[in-house]
């Protein structure tokens, strides 16, 4: 999250206006949160099974991620009232319309991926 009172703030707030594919690349950007679509798709959707998942990321950075792809309205936090308590995170509607979306680009880097070979 970035300081809405920076200049970088107002200027990525001008260039999304006119451009929506940098407010695509300002909500997907980054390492994790792509991989973190997937995997939450794929049912593992539990704090605990994210990290199983992604062992290399830091548990600050995949709360950090976790909260900016729930602030961006592509992630719903679900906590159960139980003990000991249980967090289990979900897809939104905007978020599976993307899901084809990320398909294709999977594909695109299968297919990149083998012609660099």
């Amino acid at each position: 999250m970035r300081k809405t009172t920076s200049t970088n703030f107002s200027n990525e707030t001008e260039l999304a206006a006119i451009c929506p594919m940098h407010k695509v690349m300002r909500v997907l950007g980054g390492r994790w949160k792509i991989a973190l679509l997937y995997f939450i798709h794929q049912n593992y959707n539990r704090f605990g099974l994210l990290q199983k998942k992604m062992p290399f990321i830091t548990t600050k950075m995949l709360s950090a991620q976790l909260k900016e792809l729930e602030h961006d309205e592509l992630v719903i936090r679900k906590i159960y009232a139980e003990m000991p308590p249980r967090v289990e995170y979900s897809l939104t509607e905007k978020a599976q319309t993307l899901l084809p979306v990320l398909e294709d680009l999977y594909n695109w880097g299968e297919k990149f991926v083998a012609s660099e070979v």
